[in-house]
């Protein structure tokens, strides 16, 4: 932890877990018509999207993303250019790969990478969404009110909540991102952008704790 990092009770990380494993949906995975790779400042997207790949779990691969103030310095060409170049690296053939390459937020990913899909001529009925570990539920209700006529799939590095805060290296961040995604799950649905998910009475009430405890960098305004 470095010294301008604030420290985190053992409370404030058993809540954080919480939500953690809440935000994962826990899909049993099998092989699929297409995959979506939603861009990111995670490059672990695009890895764990290699590895699905060559486990034949689908034969064709989208990575959508364009750039956001978090990304623009660490991926200077976008998100999806970076990330087909990185899969293209760990031998992924590249005509397996479509690239997306403006989406600026998960509806956006969704929507542009269905058009992507339909200009190749590709309709599918079933479609995994590889994300980051806790934006799994609300990239899934997102594309369920978006794209409603396919199942869906969520897929993620299976990282342990631990592990992947040392990967990050940074506590505090992750817990205010774990926040600022649950407030999106709870009122994006009011705002037409997603469908609803019951959230469990412990999980809302980690939520609402870790805000008062200020954990908020990643709130949007109400």
């Amino acid at each position: 932890m470095s010294d301008n990092q604030r420290a985190i009770t053992e409370d404030q990380w058993r809540r954080a877990a919480l939500i953690w494993d809440y935000h994962q949906m826990h899909h049993r995975l099998r092989p699929v018509d297409v995959a979506i790779g939603l861009g990111s400042h995670d490059l672990g997207v695009a890895t764990h999207s290699v590895e699905l790949y060559r486990a034949g779990l689908f034969p064709t691969l989208v990575f959508t993303g364009g750039n956001s103030p978090t990304t623009a310095e660490v991926f200077p060409r976008g998100e999806a250019v970076h990330f087909r170049e990185h899969a293209i690296d760990l031998g992924v053939p590249a005509e397996a790969i479509l690239l997306e390459p403006k989406a600026g937020n998960t509806g956006q990913n969704v929507t542009l990478s269905r058009e992507v899909l339909a200009a190749a001529g590709i309709t599918p009925r079933t479609v995994m969404l590889v994300s980051k570990p806790y934006m799994e539920r609300r990239s899934f209700a997102t594309a369920r009110k978006l794209w409603p006529d396919v199942e869906i799939l969520c897929a993620s590095e299976p990282l342990e909540f631990d592990d992947y805060v040392k990967s990050i290296g940074d506590g505090e961040l992750v817990l205010d991102m774990l926040v600022g995604d649950l407030q999106r799950v709870i009122e994006y649905p009011k705002l037409g952008f997603a469908i609803e998910q019951e959230v469990p009475e412990d999980v809302h009430g980690a939520y609402e704790s870790l805000v008062q405890d200020g954990f908020t960098s990643r709130l949007i305004s109400s």
